[in-house]
């Protein structure tokens, strides 16, 4: 007895479903119709997916929001390793 596409993807998600929620999240927003469908055309014009959309929206934001924020900068940028070191060259210079 064969089993319908429909059957054997319901028996697939009942089995993975909690893989899936372990390692994804779906969120559930909107967007004005327009401005999706705006969005929608510059992607399939340029060949970008939505993750990749969110993933250096997202890369963005965070270059901005360090931009008023020394810390996060420094985790971001790793200028802890510059700031390490200039007090060392600055020593350094005094000696010669």
């Amino acid at each position: 007895m064969e089993k319908t596409r429909a059957i054997k993807d319901k028996r697939y998600e009942d089995k993975h479903r909690e893989q899936r929620k372990a390692k994804s999240m779906i969120w559930g927003t909107s967007v004005p119709k327009e401005k999706a469908e705006e969005i929608n055309d510059f992607l399939r014009k340029y060949g970008f997916t939505k993750v990749q959309l969110i993933e250096e929206g997202y890369k963005a934001l965070i270059d901005k929001a360090a931009e008023n924020d020394l810390s996060l900068a420094v985790i971001i940028d790793g200028y802890d390793d510059f700031f390490g070191f200039e007090p060392e060259m600055s020593a350094k210079d005094k000696k010669n």
